[in-house]
Protein backbone atom coordinates (compact mmCIF):
# COMPACT_ATOMS: atom_id res chain seq x y z
CA UNK A 1 0.00 0.00 0.00
CA UNK A 2 1.62 3.27 -1.15
CA UNK A 3 0.78 6.36 1.31
CA UNK A 4 1.03 9.41 0.14
CA UNK A 5 1.29 12.86 2.47
CA UNK A 6 -0.65 16.14 0.81
CA UNK A 7 -1.83 19.07 2.66
CA UNK A 8 -5.65 19.22 0.73
CA UNK A 9 -7.70 16.25 -0.83
CA UNK A 10 -10.19 17.08 -3.20
CA UNK A 11 -13.02 14.32 -3.85
CA UNK A 12 -13.97 15.06 -7.02
CA UNK A 13 -13.27 17.13 -10.11
CA UNK A 14 -16.40 18.59 -11.99
CA UNK A 15 -17.50 22.13 -11.90
CA UNK A 16 -16.93 22.13 -7.63
CA UNK A 17 -14.04 20.65 -7.45
CA UNK A 18 -11.94 22.41 -10.46
CA UNK A 19 -13.39 25.54 -9.03
CA UNK A 20 -12.07 25.54 -5.52
CA UNK A 21 -9.17 23.63 -6.98
CA UNK A 22 -8.75 27.42 -8.81
CA UNK A 23 -8.62 29.46 -5.17
CA UNK A 24 -6.01 26.47 -3.76
CA UNK A 25 -3.56 27.21 -6.46
CA UNK A 26 -4.09 30.73 -6.25
CA UNK A 27 -3.35 30.37 -2.18
CA UNK A 28 -0.14 28.21 -3.20
CA UNK A 29 -1.54 24.97 -1.19
CA UNK A 30 -0.60 21.62 -1.61
CA UNK A 31 -3.37 19.44 -2.94
CA UNK A 32 -5.06 16.60 -5.34
CA UNK A 33 -8.12 16.09 -7.17
CA UNK A 34 -9.18 13.06 -7.31
CA UNK A 35 -11.81 12.15 -9.56
CA UNK A 36 -13.44 8.40 -10.61
CA UNK A 37 -13.87 9.12 -13.96
CA UNK A 38 -11.49 9.07 -16.94
CA UNK A 39 -11.31 12.24 -18.53
CA UNK A 40 -12.31 15.68 -16.52
CA UNK A 41 -15.98 16.55 -17.68
CA UNK A 42 -16.97 12.95 -18.41
CA UNK A 43 -19.61 13.45 -15.73
CA UNK A 44 -21.79 15.78 -18.24
CA UNK A 45 -20.52 13.39 -21.43
CA UNK A 46 -22.23 10.81 -19.63
CA UNK A 47 -25.92 12.79 -19.87
CA UNK A 48 -28.09 12.15 -22.69
CA UNK A 49 -27.01 13.25 -26.56
CA UNK A 50 -29.37 16.19 -26.97
CA UNK A 51 -28.94 17.86 -23.30
CA UNK A 52 -28.25 21.71 -23.00
CA UNK A 53 -27.66 23.75 -20.14
CA UNK A 54 -30.49 26.06 -18.56
CA UNK A 55 -27.86 28.39 -17.93
CA UNK A 56 -27.19 30.65 -20.90
CA UNK A 57 -22.79 30.94 -21.01
CA UNK A 58 -22.26 34.40 -19.47
CA UNK A 59 -23.31 32.50 -15.78
CA UNK A 60 -21.48 29.34 -16.71
CA UNK A 61 -17.45 30.37 -16.51
CA UNK A 62 -15.37 28.98 -13.45
CA UNK A 63 -13.25 31.60 -11.34
CA UNK A 64 -10.29 33.23 -13.54
CA UNK A 65 -12.25 32.55 -16.96
CA UNK A 66 -14.50 32.72 -19.22
CA UNK A 67 -16.86 31.08 -21.20
CA UNK A 68 -16.46 30.54 -25.15
CA UNK A 69 -18.66 31.86 -27.89
CA UNK A 70 -21.76 34.16 -27.30
CA UNK A 71 -22.65 34.71 -23.37
CA UNK A 72 -26.60 34.18 -24.56
CA UNK A 73 -25.68 30.38 -26.13
CA UNK A 74 -26.90 27.90 -24.20
CA UNK A 75 -23.84 25.34 -24.22
CA UNK A 76 -24.53 21.69 -24.74
CA UNK A 77 -23.15 19.14 -22.90
CA UNK A 78 -20.16 18.22 -24.64
CA UNK A 79 -19.41 21.89 -24.90
CA UNK A 80 -19.87 22.18 -21.38
CA UNK A 81 -17.33 19.38 -20.27
CA UNK A 82 -14.74 20.24 -22.72
CA UNK A 83 -14.57 23.45 -21.02
CA UNK A 84 -14.56 21.67 -17.68
CA UNK A 85 -11.23 19.63 -19.22
CA UNK A 86 -9.42 22.76 -20.85
CA UNK A 87 -10.09 24.80 -17.64
CA UNK A 88 -7.46 22.37 -15.47
CA UNK A 89 -5.13 22.42 -18.31
CA UNK A 90 -5.04 26.13 -18.37
CA UNK A 91 -4.90 26.59 -14.69
CA UNK A 92 -2.41 23.69 -13.92
CA UNK A 93 -4.76 21.96 -11.49
CA UNK A 94 -3.24 18.67 -10.42
CA UNK A 95 -6.17 16.37 -11.74
CA UNK A 96 -5.70 12.29 -10.53
CA UNK A 97 -8.25 10.60 -13.33
CA UNK A 98 -10.00 7.39 -12.52
CA UNK A 99 -8.60 7.28 -8.93
CA UNK A 100 -12.47 6.82 -7.15
CA UNK A 101 -12.25 7.42 -3.50
CA UNK A 102 -13.39 3.93 -1.68
CA UNK A 103 -13.43 5.59 2.29
CA UNK A 104 -13.01 8.73 4.10
CA UNK A 105 -11.58 8.39 7.79
CA UNK A 106 -10.55 10.27 10.41
CA UNK A 107 -6.48 9.69 10.84
CA UNK A 108 -5.36 11.33 13.92
CA UNK A 109 -5.85 15.78 13.95
CA UNK A 110 -6.07 14.92 10.12
CA UNK A 111 -7.58 12.09 7.49
CA UNK A 112 -7.27 9.25 5.69
CA UNK A 113 -8.48 9.47 2.04
CA UNK A 114 -8.43 5.05 1.03
CA UNK A 115 -7.95 5.19 -3.15
CA UNK A 116 -7.16 1.74 -4.68
CA UNK A 117 -3.50 0.46 -4.48
CA UNK A 118 -2.94 3.43 -1.52
CA UNK A 119 -3.74 5.80 0.59
CA UNK A 120 -3.61 9.55 1.02
CA UNK A 121 -3.05 11.71 4.14
CA UNK A 122 -4.25 15.10 4.56
CA UNK A 123 -4.96 17.52 7.10
CA UNK A 124 -7.90 19.15 5.01
CA UNK A 125 -10.37 17.11 2.74
CA UNK A 126 -13.14 18.83 0.41
CA UNK A 127 -16.00 16.92 -0.71
CA UNK A 128 -17.10 18.02 -4.31
CA UNK A 129 -18.21 14.38 -5.43
CA UNK A 130 -21.54 16.07 -5.79
CA UNK A 131 -25.08 15.89 -4.23
CA UNK A 132 -27.36 13.17 -6.21
CA UNK A 133 -24.87 10.59 -7.29
CA UNK A 134 -27.55 7.87 -7.32
CA UNK A 135 -30.36 7.45 -9.36
CA UNK A 136 -33.17 6.39 -7.84
CA UNK A 137 -36.30 4.32 -8.92
CA UNK A 138 -39.65 2.74 -7.08
CA UNK A 139 -39.18 -0.76 -5.39
CA UNK A 140 -41.85 -1.74 -7.74
CA UNK A 141 -40.09 -1.29 -10.64
CA UNK A 142 -38.79 -5.20 -10.72
CA UNK A 143 -42.53 -6.23 -11.11
CA UNK A 144 -42.81 -5.26 -14.22
CA UNK A 145 -42.78 -7.81 -17.20
CA UNK A 146 -39.50 -8.51 -18.19
CA UNK A 147 -40.31 -7.71 -21.81
CA UNK A 148 -40.63 -4.21 -21.03
CA UNK A 149 -37.25 -2.27 -21.37
CA UNK A 150 -36.78 0.03 -17.92
CA UNK A 151 -34.24 2.61 -17.85
CA UNK A 152 -33.20 5.75 -15.69
CA UNK A 153 -32.56 8.93 -16.79
CA UNK A 154 -28.85 8.27 -15.77
CA UNK A 155 -29.17 5.76 -18.78
CA UNK A 156 -31.28 7.85 -21.23
CA UNK A 157 -28.78 8.96 -24.13
CA UNK A 158 -31.37 8.95 -27.24
CA UNK A 159 -34.60 7.56 -29.19
CA UNK A 160 -32.52 4.46 -30.00
CA UNK A 161 -32.73 2.45 -27.37
CA UNK A 162 -36.22 1.96 -27.49
CA UNK A 163 -38.41 -0.84 -29.42
CA UNK A 164 -41.57 0.54 -31.48
CA UNK A 165 -44.42 1.11 -29.16
CA UNK A 166 -45.37 3.26 -26.44
CA UNK A 167 -43.17 4.68 -23.57
CA UNK A 168 -43.59 5.73 -20.13
CA UNK A 169 -41.82 8.72 -18.93
CA UNK A 170 -42.26 8.91 -15.07
CA UNK A 171 -41.11 12.03 -13.65
CA UNK A 172 -42.46 15.30 -14.67
CA UNK A 173 -39.68 17.33 -13.83
CA UNK A 174 -37.32 18.96 -15.94
CA UNK A 175 -35.39 15.66 -16.89
CA UNK A 176 -38.96 13.97 -17.59
CA UNK A 177 -40.27 16.85 -19.45
CA UNK A 178 -37.30 17.02 -22.16
CA UNK A 179 -36.90 13.35 -22.45
CA UNK A 180 -40.86 13.33 -23.34
CA UNK A 181 -40.83 16.20 -25.64
CA UNK A 182 -37.33 14.16 -27.41
CA UNK A 183 -39.36 10.80 -27.46
CA UNK A 184 -42.27 12.24 -29.02
CA UNK A 185 -40.37 12.17 -32.41
CA UNK A 186 -40.81 8.50 -32.59
CA UNK A 187 -42.99 6.90 -29.98
CA UNK A 188 -46.09 7.35 -28.56
CA UNK A 189 -45.49 9.18 -25.06
CA UNK A 190 -47.13 8.90 -21.25
CA UNK A 191 -46.13 11.65 -18.96
CA UNK A 192 -46.54 10.76 -15.92
CA UNK A 193 -46.52 12.94 -12.30
CA UNK A 194 -46.80 16.47 -10.47
CA UNK A 195 -47.16 19.74 -12.64
CA UNK A 196 -44.23 21.40 -11.12
CA UNK A 197 -45.18 24.76 -12.49
CA UNK A 198 -43.22 26.27 -15.25
CA UNK A 199 -40.69 29.76 -15.68
CA UNK A 200 -43.46 32.11 -17.79
CA UNK A 201 -41.02 32.61 -20.19
CA UNK A 202 -38.71 31.17 -23.09
CA UNK A 203 -35.41 31.53 -21.66
CA UNK A 204 -33.48 31.47 -25.26
CA UNK A 205 -35.61 34.65 -26.54
CA UNK A 206 -33.42 37.64 -26.52
CA UNK A 207 -36.50 39.34 -24.89
CA UNK A 208 -36.13 37.42 -21.90
CA UNK A 209 -32.23 38.14 -21.45
CA UNK A 210 -33.63 41.10 -18.66
CA UNK A 211 -36.32 38.68 -17.11
CA UNK A 212 -33.02 35.51 -16.81
CA UNK A 213 -30.29 37.94 -15.33
CA UNK A 214 -33.24 38.92 -12.69
CA UNK A 215 -34.05 34.81 -12.07
CA UNK A 216 -30.04 34.07 -11.40
CA UNK A 217 -29.81 37.14 -9.52
CA UNK A 218 -32.65 35.89 -6.98
CA UNK A 219 -31.43 32.45 -7.01
CA UNK A 220 -27.90 33.64 -6.15
CA UNK A 221 -28.30 36.45 -3.59
CA UNK A 222 -32.28 36.64 -2.42
CA UNK A 223 -32.93 32.64 -1.39
CA UNK A 224 -30.31 31.98 0.46
CA UNK A 225 -30.22 30.80 4.03
CA UNK A 226 -29.08 34.45 5.51
CA UNK A 227 -32.38 35.42 4.42
CA UNK A 228 -36.13 34.88 5.51
CA UNK A 229 -36.97 34.10 2.02
CA UNK A 230 -34.60 31.58 1.66
CA UNK A 231 -34.98 29.63 4.80
CA UNK A 232 -38.54 28.93 3.82
CA UNK A 233 -38.08 27.96 0.34
CA UNK A 234 -35.32 25.37 1.06
CA UNK A 235 -37.29 22.25 2.58
CA UNK A 236 -39.66 22.77 -0.50
CA UNK A 237 -36.55 22.75 -2.84
CA UNK A 238 -35.32 19.89 -1.58
CA UNK A 239 -38.23 18.04 -1.37
CA UNK A 240 -39.33 18.76 -4.79
CA UNK A 241 -38.27 19.33 -8.03
CA UNK A 242 -38.11 22.73 -9.49
CA UNK A 243 -40.23 24.34 -12.38
CA UNK A 244 -40.13 23.17 -15.88
CA UNK A 245 -37.69 25.79 -17.30
CA UNK A 246 -37.38 25.31 -21.43
CA UNK A 247 -40.12 22.53 -22.25
CA UNK A 248 -43.49 24.51 -21.37
CA UNK A 249 -46.66 22.39 -21.02
CA UNK A 250 -48.20 24.15 -24.08
CA UNK A 251 -44.95 21.73 -25.91
CA UNK A 252 -46.13 18.95 -24.54
CA UNK A 253 -49.17 19.21 -25.47
CA UNK A 254 -48.46 19.95 -28.97
CA UNK A 255 -46.02 16.89 -29.16
CA UNK A 256 -49.16 14.75 -28.28
CA UNK A 257 -47.84 13.85 -25.32
CA UNK A 258 -50.30 12.26 -22.68
CA UNK A 259 -50.23 13.41 -19.27
CA UNK A 260 -51.49 11.01 -16.53
CA UNK A 261 -51.44 11.00 -12.95
CA UNK A 262 -48.19 9.64 -10.81
CA UNK A 263 -47.48 5.51 -11.17
CA UNK A 264 -47.95 4.19 -7.71
CA UNK A 265 -47.78 0.51 -8.40
CA UNK A 266 -47.37 -2.64 -10.72
CA UNK A 267 -51.02 -4.78 -12.11
CA UNK A 268 -50.11 -7.99 -13.95
CA UNK A 269 -46.76 -6.77 -15.23
CA UNK A 270 -48.10 -3.29 -16.07
CA UNK A 271 -47.39 0.05 -14.36
CA UNK A 272 -50.63 0.93 -12.75
CA UNK A 273 -51.35 5.00 -12.21
CA UNK A 274 -53.03 6.87 -8.66
CA UNK A 275 -56.63 6.77 -10.57
CA UNK A 276 -55.69 2.96 -11.03
CA UNK A 277 -55.29 3.13 -15.14
CA UNK A 278 -53.44 0.96 -16.02
CA UNK A 279 -50.58 1.50 -18.97
CA UNK A 280 -49.78 -0.93 -21.73
CA UNK A 281 -46.02 0.09 -22.55
CA UNK A 282 -42.88 -1.38 -24.20
CA UNK A 283 -40.85 1.23 -22.02
CA UNK A 284 -40.45 2.61 -19.24
CA UNK A 285 -37.97 6.03 -18.29
CA UNK A 286 -37.57 6.49 -14.97
CA UNK A 287 -36.83 10.47 -14.04
CA UNK A 288 -37.46 9.90 -10.55
CA UNK A 289 -33.96 11.39 -9.44
CA UNK A 290 -31.02 10.86 -7.35
CA UNK A 291 -29.91 9.67 -3.89
CA UNK A 292 -26.92 11.08 -2.00
CA UNK A 293 -24.02 8.70 -1.74
CA UNK A 294 -22.04 9.36 1.71
CA UNK A 295 -21.61 5.24 2.26
CA UNK A 296 -18.02 6.49 1.65
CA UNK A 297 -17.85 9.03 4.17
CA UNK A 298 -16.24 6.80 7.63
CA UNK A 299 -16.51 10.37 9.76
CA UNK A 300 -19.44 10.83 12.34
CA UNK A 301 -20.63 14.12 10.62
CA UNK A 302 -23.70 13.17 9.68
CA UNK A 303 -26.76 14.63 11.64
CA UNK A 304 -30.47 12.39 12.66
CA UNK A 305 -31.24 12.56 8.49
CA UNK A 306 -28.56 11.35 7.31
CA UNK A 307 -27.48 14.48 5.79
CA UNK A 308 -23.60 15.77 6.98
CA UNK A 309 -24.34 18.67 8.95
CA UNK A 310 -22.44 21.89 8.07
CA UNK A 311 -22.59 25.55 7.87
CA UNK A 312 -22.08 26.96 4.23
CA UNK A 313 -19.74 23.90 3.77
CA UNK A 314 -17.60 24.12 6.59
CA UNK A 315 -18.48 21.09 9.16
CA UNK A 316 -18.07 22.59 12.36
CA UNK A 317 -17.91 19.27 13.73
CA UNK A 318 -14.92 17.63 11.98
CA UNK A 319 -12.19 20.82 11.66
CA UNK A 320 -10.43 20.19 8.05
CA UNK A 321 -13.46 18.89 6.55
CA UNK A 322 -15.67 20.61 4.15
CA UNK A 323 -18.24 19.86 1.36
CA UNK A 324 -19.24 21.56 -2.18
CA UNK A 325 -22.14 21.17 -4.61
CA UNK A 326 -24.72 20.10 -1.97
CA UNK A 327 -28.22 21.45 -3.03
CA UNK A 328 -29.00 24.51 -1.48
CA UNK A 329 -25.76 24.69 0.34
CA UNK A 330 -25.63 28.20 0.89
CA UNK A 331 -28.16 29.17 -1.97
CA UNK A 332 -30.63 27.92 -4.71
CA UNK A 333 -27.53 28.62 -6.84
CA UNK A 334 -24.90 26.70 -4.71
CA UNK A 335 -25.59 23.12 -6.87
CA UNK A 336 -25.87 25.31 -10.29
CA UNK A 337 -23.27 26.03 -11.91
CA UNK A 338 -23.51 29.89 -11.45
CA UNK A 339 -23.27 29.73 -7.75
CA UNK A 340 -20.46 27.30 -7.66
CA UNK A 341 -17.74 29.96 -7.31
CA UNK A 342 -19.17 31.88 -4.71
CA UNK A 343 -19.48 28.57 -2.01
CA UNK A 344 -15.85 27.57 -3.44
CA UNK A 345 -14.01 30.66 -2.54
CA UNK A 346 -15.61 30.68 0.79
CA UNK A 347 -14.75 27.14 1.54
CA UNK A 348 -11.03 28.18 0.78
CA UNK A 349 -11.21 31.51 2.12
CA UNK A 350 -12.07 29.46 5.73
CA UNK A 351 -9.76 26.90 5.39
CA UNK A 352 -6.90 29.83 4.60
CA UNK A 353 -7.87 31.21 7.80
CA UNK A 354 -8.33 27.88 9.74
CA UNK A 355 -4.46 27.01 8.79
CA UNK A 356 -3.42 30.71 10.00
CA UNK A 357 -5.43 30.10 12.86
CA UNK A 358 -3.49 27.13 13.85
CA UNK A 359 -0.37 28.45 13.68
CA UNK A 360 -1.15 31.87 15.33
CA UNK A 361 -0.23 32.03 19.15
CA UNK A 362 -3.15 30.12 21.13
CA UNK A 363 -4.87 29.58 17.54
CA UNK A 364 -7.64 26.92 17.36
CA UNK A 365 -7.79 24.83 14.05
CA UNK A 366 -11.34 25.37 12.13
CA UNK A 367 -12.89 27.51 14.93
CA UNK A 368 -16.53 27.74 14.17
CA UNK A 369 -17.63 30.60 11.81
CA UNK A 370 -19.60 31.79 14.65
CA UNK A 371 -17.24 31.58 17.57
CA UNK A 372 -14.89 33.72 15.64
CA UNK A 373 -14.28 37.85 16.18
CA UNK A 374 -14.81 40.06 12.83
CA UNK A 375 -17.49 37.11 11.58
CA UNK A 376 -18.13 37.26 7.71
CA UNK A 377 -21.50 39.04 6.97
CA UNK A 378 -22.56 36.34 4.46
CA UNK A 379 -21.53 32.86 7.19
CA UNK A 380 -25.06 33.34 9.03
CA UNK A 381 -26.50 30.01 7.78
CA UNK A 382 -28.43 27.42 9.42
CA UNK A 383 -26.58 23.55 9.25
CA UNK A 384 -28.42 21.90 6.79
CA UNK A 385 -30.05 18.51 7.86
CA UNK A 386 -33.39 19.30 5.50
CA UNK A 387 -33.99 15.59 4.40
CA UNK A 388 -35.04 15.23 0.34
CA UNK A 389 -38.47 13.28 -0.12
Amino acid sequence: MVIERIDTVVVGAGQAGLAVGFHLAQQGRSFVLLDAHERVGDSWRQRWDSLRLFTPARYDALPGSTFPGSPWSFPSREEFADYLERYAVQHGLPVRPSTPVRRLARDGTGYVVEVDGGSLRADHVIVAAGFDRLPQTPTFSAELEPTITQLHSAEYRNAEQFPDGDVLVVGAGNSGADIALELSRTHPVHLAGRHPGQVPFRIERPTSRLLSMLVFTAFAHVLTTGTPMGRRARPQVLAHSGPLIRVKTGDLAAAGVHRVPRVVGVRDGLPVTEGGQVLRVASVVWCTGYRPDYSWIDVPVFGADGLPVHDRGVCPSQPGLYLLGQLFQYSLASSMIHGVARDAKHVADHLARATKAATAPGGRLDQPAADRPGRHEDSGAEPTGVPKA
